[in-house]
């Protein structure tokens, strides 16, 4: 791998396990700290991943703008200044204030990571993906098991320790990153008003595909919050609860590499890759939603990890092949802002549903997005294969 990917790869590690201090306990602190419903707290949640969007959104189209290190800069920037305005004030209603301020500037920073990843490695094909997926599920593994044993001691900690990996971060982006150099969007944009009719097809054929991608993160995020909340009425500990979260980046860090050379010699496509993904998907959910003891939810978080280092790392490498020149970032854009928005719908979704029905209705809600996200995916690229069987037919 090149160098200029490891030094990506150390700063996704460096971020996530920042984030991961705090991400797992939200649900948990805004309902059991702040006295808040879990309604109130996917809301909070919601807000967070709507501003998480916009950044996602603003951030893929900067990177196409101005390149890939000061969109990184300027999301470290926004999210560390929130950072530590969030570790002097994390009462109500300044928790809901900075949380939105967050989700903004991280929103910027995780599109050019993907882009630049993609455009550094570019003969990596999906490697480069599958690299910088291992390193993120690096930092959660680190951040969530190390998060549940602070926060047993005190939340404020967590806070602090989220502020200082990212002051971290910001040096490595600083020293690090200035040097990247990737292909800006300027140079690529008189190619765009060519393939226009092409350019679109493929356009909404990512979206299709990030429709199913949209509803699999809805439904995943469950396990940070109304699952989360849920582990904590039948008295599963916190330390316990972040476990789950340790043994799932433990495991994508070991696997992904071993699941790599799995679907190589089997020589799956990304579509078939995506839809064993969602399928595995739907067993951890028929696991956990008969689960009452930690061991249930473990067995779970196992069946859930190997799905989603089937589906996670794949739609990002679908994503920057049907990219023209010059829009990488903008795809990666829309993709990080799908898997946003179902972090946004899902804790309100999951929330309402727990409080007006039962866990049991949960569950059999999810499963049927699954349903619908099988058949997205196994749609999204029909209008490319008709097309491209007509161009072969005429030449």
């Amino acid at each position: 791998m090149p160098r200029a990917l490891w030094l990506l790869i150390i700063g996704m590690v460096v971020n996530v396990t920042g984030s991961s201090f705090l991400w797992p306990l939200n649900t948990i602190y805004i309902h059991d700290h702040l006295g808040k419903s879990l309604s109130v707290a996917g809301i909070v949640l919601m807000l967070n991943s709507a501003a998480s969007v916009i950044g996602n959104l603003y951030g893929g189209s900067l990177f196409d703008k101005i390149g890939g290190y000061k969109s990184i800069i300027l999301g470290i920037s926004i999210t560390l200044a929130a950072l530590i305005g969030l570790t002097f004030w994390n009462g109500w209603p300044a928790y809901i204030i900075f949380q939105v301020i967050i989700g903004f500037g991280t929103g910027i920073i995780f599109p050019s990571m993907y882009a630049m990843a993609g455009s550094v490695w570019k003969e990596g094909g999906r490697k480069a993906f599958n690299a910088i997926y291992v390193a993120q599920n690096l930092g959660v593994a680190l951040g969530a098991s190390l998060g549940g044993i602070v926060a047993a001691h005190s939340f404020q900690l967590i806070f602090l320790a989220n502020t200082i990996m990212y002051v971290l971060f910001l040096l490595i982006a600083l020293f690090g990153y200035k040097g990247i150099l990737v292909n800006s969007g300027k140079q690529a944009t008189i190619d765009l008003n060519a393939p226009t009719v092409k350019n679109r097809k493929n356009l909404y054929s990512l979206l299709i595909l990030c429709t199913g991608y949209l509803l699999c993160w809805v439904a995943y995020v469950q396990w940070q919050t109304t699952i989360a909340s849920y582990t904590q009425e039948i008295h599963i500990s916190l330390t316990q609860y972040s476990l789950l979260w340790s043994i799932n980046g433990a495991l994508i860090v070991v696997g992904q590499p071993l699941l790599n050379g799995v679907l190589k010699h089997l020589k799956a496509t990304l579509k078939l890759q995506m839809i064993i993904g969602i399928g595995i998907f739907i067993v951890s959910f028929l696991v956990a939603g008969k689960a009452t003891m930690f061991s249930g939810f473990l067995v779970g978080m196992i069946i859930l990890t190997i799905g989603e280092m089937f589906i996670w790392p794949a739609v990002p490498t679908v994503a920057f092949d049907l990219a023209p020149e010059g829009r990488e970032g903008f795809y990666q854009g829309i993709v990080n802002s799908t898997a946003t928005g179902g972090r946004m719908i899902g804790p309100l979704l999951g929330g309402m549903l727990v409080d007006l029905y039962s866990m049991s209705v949960l569950f059999t809600v999810l499963i049927g997005l699954f349903i619908i996200a099988i058949v997205t995916t196994l749609l999204y690229d029909r209008r490319l294969k008709v097309e491209n069987k007509v161009s072969a037919e005429v030449v």
